[in-house]
């Protein structure tokens, strides 16, 4: 029996293992090519440590565009988008989690329907419309249509239906207003909730391409993965090692922030209860 338990230990250890290393060998292909030589890249079989770790790449791929300015274009539609979620999505939450009003479930039931409707789907008639109002190859088309979120709604909802209504009555007995209520009590009690939420939509729009290519057309507009993809020149074959230059300065503030924010995505998932 003992030798049995031990057997599936090691099962399960070497399961673990692969499953790591299934998730980590995509991370350190990028890191090593992104030091190679460009004969390197083309090694077959192909070549796992670089002889010279060249960072010449990082400022070759930096030079290759105006990566400043798409940079700060990631940014400022990122950033944007964030707050622009922030003030729609916890007044809707909260709205959704405490009050009980004429046609809240159909509602509530349609804003989860919009999590089945890939982007993909509604471009054109949203393209048409910013078109309409002249917004496109503009960062405000990039930003607008991403104002609110059916996630977000449904994540912070479930972080504020937790909240104890004996804490709510409380305060309304202490005459506090319903704003003060929701910013005071109800946010700080989802804040680890709230700052999930803002990683996942953090990742999901600064690593976009799909949008910002369909909406912008000129280099002012565009942002990080549109500029990194154009590191892949198709007439002369693509530069591997540029391509993975650029996209390490894509992904290193996602890890950043990431590693940042872990401890609360533990705790969001872990003692609110939200599965």
């Amino acid at each position: 029996m003992k030798l049995l338990n031990y057997l599936l230990k090691g099962l399960n250890w070497v399961l673990l293992l692969t499953v790591i290393l299934i998730f980590i060998f995509p991370f350190f292909w990028m890191i090593t090519t992104a030091f190679k030589s460009f004969s390197e890249t083309m090694m077959f079989p192909p070549k796992w440590i670089p002889d010279q770790w060249l960072w010449q790449n990082f400022v070759d791929a930096w030079q290759s565009g105006p990566f400043l300015h798409y940079y700060i274009n990631s940014i400022t539609v990122t950033v944007s988008i964030l707050v622009l979620q922030f003030l729609t999505v916890i007044p809707a939450s909260y709205a959704f989690a405490r009050y009980r009003f004429k046609g809240d479930r159909f509602l509530f039931a349609l804003i989860m329907i919009t999590l089945m409707i890939p982007a993909q789907l509604i471009f054109l008639p949203v393209y048409l419309q910013m078109s309409s109002w002249g917004l496109i190859d503009s960062l405000a088309s990039l930003i607008i249509p991403f104002a609110s979120s059916a996630f977000g709604i449904f994540l912070i909802r479930q972080a504020f239906k937790q909240v104890p209504n004996e804490l709510i009555e409380a305060a309304r007995l202490d005459q506090a207003s319903e704003w003060k209520i929701m910013w005071k009590i109800m946010v700080p009690y989802a804040k680890p909730t709230i700052i999930t939420f803002a990683l996942f939509s953090f990742i999901t729009h600064w690593n976009d391409y799909f949008w910002p290519l369909v909406m912008t057309n000129s280099e002012l507009s565009r942002t990080l993965p549109v500029g990194i993809a154009r590191l892949r020149d198709i007439d002369s074959g693509a530069s591997w090692n540029l391509v993975m230059a650029g996209n390490m300065l894509l992904v290193v503030p996602i890890l950043v922030i990431f590693f940042l924010a872990q401890r609360h995505i533990i705790k969001a998932f872990v003692y609110t209860g939200v599965k």
